[in-house]
Order: C-alpha cells, then structure tokens, then sequence
C-alpha cells in the first residue's frame, strides 16, 4: 500500500531567494508514487520521520526535468484569449487545476511565441521540507488521488500546438495567470 504524505515546504532559488512555500496555508498532501509531486521531494519524503526537516538539494532529472524545444511554439497572436497580452504573461489553456501552462516569451508582428516548458526546468530545486504526516493510504484515497497525476515535465503535449490557420483556437483557453 503507497503512503499518504503530509508536508510543508519551502522552496529557494539558487541565490536564497523564496520561490514559493505552503508555510502559512494546510500542509500539502500527496498519494506516493502517483507523480503528484516531483520526485526529489518524493524520494526525500520517503526517508522521513514525521516531525523531522531537512534541506534538499534537487537537480533537474529529479525537479522539472530539462528544456524541450519542442515545447516553444509560435502561433499566430489571433489565436490567444485575449487581445491586451505581454512578454512573461501565462495562460492556462484549460479549466483543470493540470491544463498546460503556457508563457508568452516574444511577440513578433502578428505572431506570439509561447513555451509551455515549466519555469524552474533545468534548475536546480532548493528546499526544506518538513514531514508533518506519513500513513498508508485507504483504498479510496488511492482511488481519488491516484486519478489526479498530472503529466509529467510535459505541460503540452508535442503534438498539441495548433497548426489550424482559420481563426477558431483549437486550443481551450481558460483564463490568465498572474504570478
């Protein structure tokens, strides 16, 4: 039977600078093994105690993977939910919490290009994690949890970009993301 994982954690950039941290919020909860978080995380909640903290050091085989080129992609601006849009904003392109997250890294005339690779790919991941609960996981739980895995280091499908020239997005564009 996988565990349950409760924990918090906080996540630093390679100059100490706080990425993000569920500290002040519920501890995040995850099925084991069901790719709901990256697997240095994993690996590292595994050899845990509840109670106990540790600071891990993630290399990105472990994290967000490497870059894939073939997750940059320009499209034509038509296609975006919005006419008002700059350089660094990102779109969820789906109303499911794992929808591709796509940023906006140029406009180019009538054309944007967008990367759906995520932010922190290739880097190296700085945390500390705590370890607040560890149990086995219920069967419905399993059952809930293990139908949530996201895809991982693959926010879009390769295939997904839109080759269609009318005017329709084949794309579902749900709403702007502001960070």
């Amino acid at each position: 039977m996988p565990l349950i994982f409760e924990f918090h954690y906080t996540l630093h950039d390679a100059q100490g600078r706080v990425v993000d941290t569920s500290r002040g919020a519920m501890p995040v909860i995850c099925l084991e093994s069901a790719g709901q978080v990256i697997e240095g995380i994993e690996w590292a909640l595994r050899g845990m105690t509840p109670g106990q903290k540790q600071k891990i050091s993630v290399p990105p085989e472990l994290g967000y993977g490497h870059r894939d080129p073939t997750l940059v992609q320009r499209v034509p601006r038509r296609q975006l939910p919005v006419d008002d849009f700059k350089v660094g904003d990102k779109f969820q392109t789906g109303p499911d919490r794992h929808a591709p997250v796509v940023t906006i890294v140029a406009i180019e005339g009538e054309s944007v290009l967008l990367d759906a690779n995520h932010p922190l790919v290739g880097e190296f991941l700085f945390f500390e994690v705590e370890l607040v609960a560890a149990r086995m996981a219920t069967p419905k739980e399993i059952a809930i949890m293990g139908d949530a895995t996201p895809p991982k280091n693959e926010l879009i499908p390769k295939n997904a970009f839109p080759t269609s020239t009318s005017h329709e997005s084949p794309w579902h564009w749900h709403r702007r993301i502001r960070l």
